[in-house]
């Protein structure tokens, strides 16, 4: 099993214009709904290419159970902690004749200290039989920033792969407790160290800098740029192939999706950064994040580019 692990769940909802116009009515021409956030997004696409994840976080009202629902059709093991707040929706608009995507994202509400024990509570159950976490986006407003870390610091003593997914305070705690993979994109690098990262050489620098903060192997992806991954002191370029988007939301939680289901197996971070790298450009392909096609993967996987630097 893989826990998947996020505060920050959410409804989605997916809806592709023709032609958008602003400050004008505007009528979709069709319209997806469906459960995502980053945590979702990486346990559908384990759960595509065969692995088992197991979902968690928070999840209140219609919203959250109506994301639960989504879960089990899709087969989807989930326990979630039980809150006040309503789940969050955010809204993809798709413009066709633009070729642009725009997310509209409501912002997640606070949860108590009381919720945060209940979902250590059943993380706490639930490790043990893993084989690896995975800790995804930002934690709810006000949240533990050492939520990350304490997690982090389970996993490691039972011997299980930690996989962290953030950004700021949440990261920088983390380090701390030695995670087994690190992996912001590049401007959440930037922001989350403070320090210009333009060039690949300034792109190294820092990703050197989480290895010495405790980081044991660090992934920085770019979008359609070149993906770095450093693991001791071996370094990969990872380059994407190149395909028409229809929605890059959630490429780079199906990169992380994909890397964790192989390295499970045992496989080298390269390697399995090739299979992170085609996961990523799959769901682009598809309008609903973290709702790609296992051939997709399967057939764009022979196109990355992975160099060893």
């Amino acid at each position: 099993m893989i826990l998947c692990i996020g505060t920050t769940p959410a409804a989605q909802r997916v809806m592709t214009f023709d032609q958008l116009e602003l400050d004008n009515v505007n009528r979709a021409r069709t319209t997806l709904d469906g459960a995502a956030g980053k945590s979702i997004n990486v346990a559908k696409v384990l759960s595509t290419m065969g692995a088992h994840p197991v979902a968690t976080g928070f999840v209140g009202g219609d919203r959250g159970r109506e994301l639960l629902g989504v879960l089990k059709s899709k087969g989807i093991e989930a326990e979630f902690a039980q809150v006040s707040e309503p789940t969050r929706q955010c809204i993809s608009v798709l413009d066709r004749s633009a070729r642009t995507v725009t997310e509209l994202v409501e912002e997640s509400r606070p949860a108590t200290a009381s919720d945060y024990a209940s979902l250590k509570a059943i993380i706490q159950r639930r490790l043990p039989r893993c084989q690896a976490v995975v800790m995804s986006g930002s934690l709810t407003p006000g949240g533990p920033k050492k939520f990350y870390e304490e997690i982090t610091l389970q996993a490691n003593a039972a011997g299980i792969l930690s996989i962290v997914d953030a950004q700021g305070g949440a990261l920088v705690e983390a380090l701390a407790a030695k995670p087994g993979l690190v992996k912001p994109n590049r401007r959440e690098l930037a922001a989350t160290l403070q320090r210009t990262v333009e060039s690949e050489t300034d792109l190294i620098a820092a990703m050197t800098q989480l290895r010495e903060r405790g980081a044991v192997r660090v992934v920085v992806t770019a979008g359609t740029s070149a993906t770095l991954a450093l693991h001791g002191n071996c370094l990969w370029r990872i380059q994407s192939p190149v395909i028409s988007a229809i929605n890059p939301i959630g490429s780079g939680d199906a990169f992380t999706a994909a890397l964790a289901w192989r390295l499970v197996q045992g496989e080298e971070l390269g390697e399995a950064c090739r299979w992170g790298a085609a996961a990523g450009a799959a769901n682009a392909l598809s309008a609903m994040p973290g709702e790609l096609e296992r051939c997709d993967v399967e057939r764009l996987v022979g196109e990355v580019k992975v160099e060893r630097l």
